[in-house]
Formats: C-alpha cells, structure tokens, sequence
C-alpha cells in the first residue's frame, strides 16, 4: 500500500525509521564521548620493565667497565617489555631502547639523590630496584588470569635472579 503523496509504501517508512532507530541505539547520533579505556593491568610491569632497562643502560653509560655484566640484564628486561606489550596490544616506545623511560628515577632506588650514589655502586640501587620489581611482578603473577600468569611469574622470577646476580 502506497502513502498518500510520497510515493513509498509503508514497509519502506518502517524500515527506515527502524534502521535509524538502530542506528541511534547504538551510539551513532550521541553527542557523549566514548569512556576512556582502562589501562591494562600489565602496563605498570611494562612501564617498570622499561625503567629497568633504562637503568642498568645509564649504570653501564657511569662505569664502561661493567657493561659487559649489565647489557644482558637490560636486554632481559627489553625482552619482558616486549612480551608485556604483545600481551597487553600495545607497541615499546621506540626511544625506550636508548632512553629513560617516564619514572625511571623512581624505580631505579636512587630515591632522591643525584645518581653519585648509584654511580659509586651500581649494584646496590640496581639490587633494590630488581627486588622492589620482583615484589611488584609476583603481586602481579597473583592477581593475573591463567592465560597471563606464566609469563608475569617468569618476569617475577627472571627479576629475583637478577637481583642475586648484582651480590
């Protein structure tokens, strides 16, 4: 049956206030911004897996003599960084590789000085700094699902190593 003056039959009306009325069901015509994401659980593990690289990199920068002992435990922590942002879907800031990453002061134990004390020894600041990250990662390991608790426990367990490596 054809409306009057139209031309369209009332099916074709329905229809079409139908497919807007979908349409402005599911958020097209909203003026509301969508909700922030939540930040991933994981990002404060691939945040202080940057700042640990970053670390050890300006430990090895201070002392050239110790790089050979510390390059592969900022290496160990890039390669945490990167299997928490592929976990996570997210990319390693490029600069991360050769720079400090955001709070890295912080995470390093260097609570407040200007680096001479962690220069003298950088195995003390780095020693507190692993163990600090492995309490953090073994919390973490805790509270994750299954299908993320074995890599955040080898994080958690790689950071406990390497705390007994800088004895």
């Amino acid at each position: 049956m054809r409306t009057s003056g139209t031309g369209h039959t009332r099916r074709q009306l329905l229809g079409a206030g139908l497919a807007v009325t979908t349409l402005a069901g599911c958020g097209v015509f909203d003026d509301k911004p969508a909700p922030a994401a939540t930040p991933d659980a994981l990002q404060p593990l691939l945040d202080e897996a940057l700042a640990l690289a970053a670390a050890y990199d300006r430990a090895a920068a201070a002392q050239p003599a110790l790089s050979a002992r510390l390059t592969p435990l900022a290496a160990d922590h890039r390669a945490h960084a990167a299997d928490l942002a592929h976990l996570i879907g997210t990319s390693v800031p490029p600069a991360a590789s050769t720079t400090s990453a955001p709070g890295a002061t912080g995470s390093t134990g260097t609570t407040g000085t200007t680096g001479e004390s962690a220069a003298a020894d950088p195995f003390t600041a780095l020693r507190a700094a692993e163990q600090a990250a492995q309490k953090t990662a073994a919390a973490a390991c805790l509270a994750a699902p299954p299908d993320r608790a074995g890599l955040v426990g080898s994080i958690a367990a790689c950071r406990a190593t390497h705390a007994e490596a800088l004895r």
